[in-house]
């Protein structure tokens, strides 16, 4: 079994508070992502969640280790197998999945994703061609809690929609402005061609 599959089976989650308080602490962008993300944008819980996701962008990756100081941080190195991340090391693009816990035998309590960016400009590592500015990739709850824009978010869930996927987005959509439906329509369309969320992208558009 590989280790990624065995340590799936310990996690407990860290709350969103938590979250919040560490990664607090350090001046570099940070927004909370996965299903809590598409949560703040509704404004209220809607499920259960498995673990809990950080997005930074790669230039920042580093914050990942001050904040979360004393823990231990494993990469995804190739994905489907963890490795110790060192201090001080600098991740290659082939990494952008970091597994945290607060040491040695306890269970992972963060999942911390990086992006890439190419200058103020944040490139999806899923595909170049999509891209938006830095500034518009997250937003701020009314807590001050940054979390990654939901378009955003779906777009990444678009790949191979899972059950939990298809809700996050019914529940987002009547959140989404025009503007978010219409980046995220474009961006599924370039990459996935023929995906089933754009006519009902198309259809809140009309209405």
């Amino acid at each position: 079994m590989k280790r990624e599959e065995q340590a799936g089976r310990d996690w407990e989650p860290a709350d969103l508070a938590e979250v919040v308080t560490l990664f607090s602490k350090t001046p570099r962008r940070w927004w909370v992502a996965g299903g809590y993300a598409v949560e703040l944008a509704v404004g209220r819980p809607f499920r259960e969640h498995d673990d809990v996701d950080v997005l930074l962008l790669r230039q920042d990756q580093l914050a990942v280790q001050e904040v979360l100081a004393g823990w231990e941080w494993w990469a995804a190195d190739p994905p489907g197998s963890l490795r110790r991340w060192l201090s001080g090391e600098l991740l290659p693009v082939s990494v952008h999945d970091v597994w945290c816990r607060p040491g040695p035998g306890a269970p992972w309590r963060i999942q911390v994703m990086l992006d890439e960016a190419d200058g103020e400009t944040w490139v999806s590592r899923r595909d170049a061609r999509v891209r938006r500015p830095v500034k518009r990739l997250g937003l701020t709850a009314a807590d001050g809690t940054p979390f990654l824009a939901p378009e955003v978010q779906l777009f990444y869930k678009a790949k191979a929609p899972r059950p939990k996927d298809e809700q996050d987005f019914t529940e987002v959509l009547p959140h989404l402005d025009h503007e978010a439906r219409a980046w995220l329509g474009e961006a599924l369309s370039v990459v996935y061609g023929p995906h089933p969320w754009i006519a009902t992208l198309q259809d809140r558009k009309g209405s």
